[in-house]
């Protein structure tokens, strides 16, 4: 019998992997740590590799030790609902040393990247009137956290 294939993202962390998966699960409601091992072999106390659900995806992270920072060349994309729901991940993600970036993306304490996308933004952008979609395009690259009420006023020509 063949397995059947999976795939899953993997995060390389310095020191800190269980600590942000641990952080990442507690963010949404249906995350779970999946399984923890633990290090051997001499390479110390804690956990090598932790693997976690967030959201129905598969992700691992790895204490891998220096060498591989991580970039904002790769980034965990959230799309929510509401602007609450922008708003409460935002602030959790750059707390404790995370940091703003632009239109929508972020820098968690980590340093993984993440983009935080409201649903109105994709919604408005793929409307056939190119006017509308292109002042929404310039709204939100003078944004950093992307505000839904601004990204409307923005299609209405407001």
């Amino acid at each position: 019998m063949v397995k059947a294939q999976s795939i899953r993202t993997c995060l390389w962390f310095e020191t800190a992997a269980e600590e942000a998966a641990r952080f990442y699960v507690s963010l949404f409601d249906d995350a779970e740590i999946t399984q923890v091992f633990p290090m051997r072999g001499g390479g110390g106390d804690g956990a090598f590799l932790v693997q976690w659900t967030m959201l129905g995806q598969k992700f691992s992270a790895m204490n891998g030790g220096p060498g591989f920072p991580h970039s904002a060349a790769a980034s965990i994309d959230v799309g929510v609902e509401t602007q609450a729901e922008v708003d409460h991940l935002w602030d959790a993600l750059i707390a404790n040393g995370g940091a703003p970036g632009r239109c929508g993306w972020l820098t968690d304490r980590f340093g993984i990247s993440w983009q935080i996308i409201p649903e109105a933004l994709p919604r408005l952008m793929a409307t056939s009137d190119g006017a509308a979609a292109q002042r929404v395009t310039q709204a939100m690259l003078k944004m950093s956290k992307l505000e839904t009420a601004a990204l409307e006023a923005a299609a209405k020509g407001d």
